[in-house]
């Protein structure tokens, strides 16, 4: 073997071994499609989830407008989720059983994108009645909410009934939102900057967390 050769050779070896990396992985992100995650619209839920009125529609559903009070004596409103991604979830303050794991939840969320303008959080309070501005405060500070991520709310029941019936889909049962109405749901919600739903997951459940701190990694990343 002639060894001056192979050792001119080496470079362009070199240069064609790098060459050949880069190929392959260009065809791959190129064959590879970025993954998205589904836009659910009224007719792709779960019919059980989805007042009569809308489960017919099969495209365009956005969250309606809300006007609801936090934890600091606040209105709250959807210009304050504008072009953010946002997490929604339904407690009550005296709930014993999902709620506090939920909670604690939402809070482990808080602190990953704690440093994340992009990403809020939205709690309604399905016992608004009870749930007063210094319950929620005091609920809150104990919680470890932080006030410019989480808003945690009361308001008018029968708004926020219908937003869990009808923008949300976070309840398996029907109701009018009057006196003898209670909704009690483990679901988290995801929403996109536009309004839309991306996303129902168990709030209660840890591999549900994780698979939502992915999915809202994932819409970052579409929305760029």
């Amino acid at each position: 073997m002639d060894l001056k050769f192979f050792k001119k050779s080496v470079p362009t070896l070199i240069i064609m071994a790098f060459f050949s990396v880069g190929m392959i992985f260009a065809i791959y992100t190129l064959l590879t499609p970025e993954k998205k995650l589904p836009v659910f619209n009224p007719a792709d839920v779960n019919p059980k989830l989805v007042d009569e009125s809308l489960v017919h529609i099969r495209r365009n559903h956005k969250v309606a407008d809300f006007k609801l009070i936090n934890q600091n004596g606040e209105i709250v409103t959807q210009e304050d989720y504008k072009d953010k991604i946002y997490v929604t979830d339904f407690f009550f303050t005296r709930c014993m059983t999902i709620c506090p794991v939920m909670t604690n939840n939402m809070g482990k969320l808080q602190e990953v994108f704690k440093n994340d303008d992009d990403i809020k959080f939205l709690s309604l309070s399905v016992t608004p009645e009870m749930d007063s501005i210094p319950i929620l405060k005091e609920y809150a500070i104990k919680k470890g909410v932080i006030d410019a991520k989480w808003n945690i709310t009361t308001g008018d029941k029968k708004h926020i009934y219908e937003l869990a019936r009808k923008s949300y889909f976070a309840v398996l049962d029907e109701g009018d939102g009057g006196l003898q109405d209670f909704i009690h749901t483990e679901n988290f919600i995801l929403v996109d900057k536009r309004r839309q739903i991306r996303g129902f997951y168990d709030g209660t459940d840890s591999k549900d967390i994780e698979r939502l701190i992915l999915d809202i990694k994932i819409l970052q990343n579409e929305s760029k």
